[in-house]
């Protein structure tokens, strides 16, 4: 009989496991049939959705709040120093700790940013460096509330009230987050920037949001949000009456939020609080898991105040066995996706040579940076998933 020669199965090859991405957005039948029917509707640009989120957004924060929905939260910085009348020869305080985006809308408006280092606890700007960069030609502060803590905003309204100063709040970690007691977006600043970006704790895939009680600040950032023209082009489109006259009274942007965007953020608006629950569970189970190990946990809130915990940002103590580069790569060997949340603005080429920067200006963010990695968090994320991720870091630094 001639020899069997059809290739025999060998061992079963072990199957690796899923992917287990650093951030992932939380989308349900609910927004994908609310974005469906708004374009059954007809209307898909800034129109009725947009203002049922703007009215829902500025309700859910209440104490008197307006919203003002934009494409993006960096739209939304750029729209509120613009109305707070920010312009050429102007300084800006900004952490170095964040992303570009807080700094460059100050350069949009010709001004200067002043950049700041970090608190070593909280990564939040350093007060006793805010203060010292506080010059003459200093207009306003632009605090980051880093990872969703809320920046010390009983000193930083302080300070500004002392050298009469503006404040907008960078929120886009922190929705939703309480300092003492009151909802950021709701503190005596004036205004407050969140982002809806598609890692955010809620997302309308791009978006954001300015608070303001400033009734002066709505009406500016709302002009300058579509081309500076005089009347809303909802209200023009939807007239049962001839309504084609405007007038342009600016040279303003194109920074307006589109009705899909708002039917997604609507339907993500009304699961917030779960979604807050889950990343504060989450949040509460690695602060267990990593205990023992070489690693700096972020800090937790003082009381009356939450985390929005839109980042759980781990910084590798001195001693570990592996660098943060290494580690990270490790991880993503085992299939686990980290970020690092930020390369400080002083070390990007743009920032540190035109604002004659160096690193020993910034010795906390230096340091903080080195050894920093951000963990997955996302609402998707399952405990065995957590477990896996704890688990692996474990095996690695122990």
């Amino acid at each position: 009989m001639p020899e069997d020669l059809t290739p025999k199965p060998g061992p079963a090859l072990p199957v690796a496991p899923p992917f287990l991405p650093f951030a992932l957005p939380d989308i349900g039948d609910e927004e994908i049939a609310a974005v469906v029917e708004c374009l059954r509707s007809g209307w898909v640009t800034t129109g009725p959705r947009t203002r049922q989120f703007e009215h829902d957004f500025a309700a859910y924060l209440g104490d008197g709040v307006e919203a003002i929905s934009v494409n993006s939260a960096t739209a939304g910085l750029h729209l509120a120093l613009e109305a707070l009348g920010i312009g050429p020869g102007d300084e800006v305080i900004v952490p170095t700790l964040t992303f570009t985006a807080t700094a460059e809308v100050v350069h949009y408006l010709g001004a200067h940013p002043v950049l700041v280092d970090a608190d070593p606890d909280t990564l939040n700007l350093d007060l006793a460096a805010v203060e010292a960069a506080i010059g003459p030609r200093t207009r306003a502060i632009i605090p980051v509330h880093y990872a969703g803590l809320a920046c010390d905003m009983d000193a930083v309204l302080a300070l500004a009230r002392a050298y009469q100063l503006k404040v907008v709040e960078d929120a886009a970690h922190a929705f939703p987050t309480h300092y003492k007691g009151r909802l950021v977006g709701t503190l005596a600043s004036d205004a407050t920037v969140f982002s809806f970006y598609a890692n955010k704790t809620m997302t309308t895939g791009e978006g954001g949001m300015v608070v303001t009680r400033d009734a002066t600040l709505a009406r500016r950032v709302r002009l300058m949000r579509i081309h500076g023209i005089s009347q809303d082009a909802f209200d023009r489109y939807t007239s049962r009456t001839p309504a084609w006259f405007y007038d342009v009274v600016a040279a303003g942007f194109k920074y307006n939020l589109t009705d899909l965007a708002s039917a997604m953020g609507i339907e993500q608006l009304r699961k917030i609080d779960r979604f807050l629950l889950r990343r504060q569970e989450l949040a509460q189970a690695y602060a267990i898991g990593l205990q023992g190990l070489p690693l700096r946990l972020p800090c937790v809130p003082g009381a009356g105040s939450s985390h929005a915990w839109h980042l759980y940002v781990v910084r590798l103590e001195a001693g570990a066995r592996f660098g943060r580069d290494e580690l990270i790569a490790r991880l993503a060997e085992r299939g686990i996706g980290t970020s690092v949340h930020f390369i400080p603005l002083h070390r990007h080429p743009f920032w540190r040579d035109s604002c004659r920067l160096s690193p020993e200006q910034f010795p906390v963010a230096e340091a903080s940076f080195a050894c920093m990695l951000s963990l997955p968090l996302y609402t998707r994320m399952s405990d065995a998933d957590q477990q896996r991720i704890i688990d692996t870091l474990r095996e690695l630094l122990t």
